[in-house]
């Protein structure tokens, strides 16, 4: 069921100041324009790696799911991880069979890829927030 290592999802509070750390420290070349993604309340940059990808999360209003994180974190930190499954529905329902709980209403929302994207809890994922995301149709990551 589980697929390949999307992105890793790093808190920031400031994702100009994230960028410059990624390029200038650790020599990463392509960091893609930074975009509001409101409904999920933040502004969001991928920055791109030889084989996945690191997205830069920074809240974006002063209801943004973040903020709770960067609250215990200010400095920021890994956020969650995100794999990819060919069919989200498939995924979720084998999932919550086995007693993982799906995080908000348990319908996929759109996610930053521009794919189907639920998260499951903590709790039942070894204390690490995980993601999972509909592989695009077209093979683009």
């Amino acid at each position: 069921m589980i697929g390949r290592l999307n992105h890793v999802g790093v808190a920031t509070p400031s994702i100009e100041a994230s960028v410059a750390m990624y390029r200038d420290l650790l020599g990463a070349t392509k960091a893609h324009e930074p975009f509001d993604l409101p409904a999920q309340g933040v502004r969001v940059c991928f920055v791109d790696l030889p084989n996945s990808q690191i997205e830069l999360i920074e809240p974006l209003g002063d209801d943004s799911p973040v903020l709770g994180f960067l609250a215990k974190n200010p400095k920021g930190g890994q956020h969650h991880v995100c794999f990819e499954v060919e069919d989200i529905i498939a995924a979720r329902d084998a999932l919550r069979a086995k007693g993982v709980t799906i995080l908000g209403t348990g319908e996929p929302r759109i996610g930053a890829h521009g794919t189907p994207i639920i998260f499951l809890h903590p709790k039942d994922m070894g204390g690490m927030l995980v993601e999972l995301m509909e592989t695009p149709k077209d093979g683009a990551h």
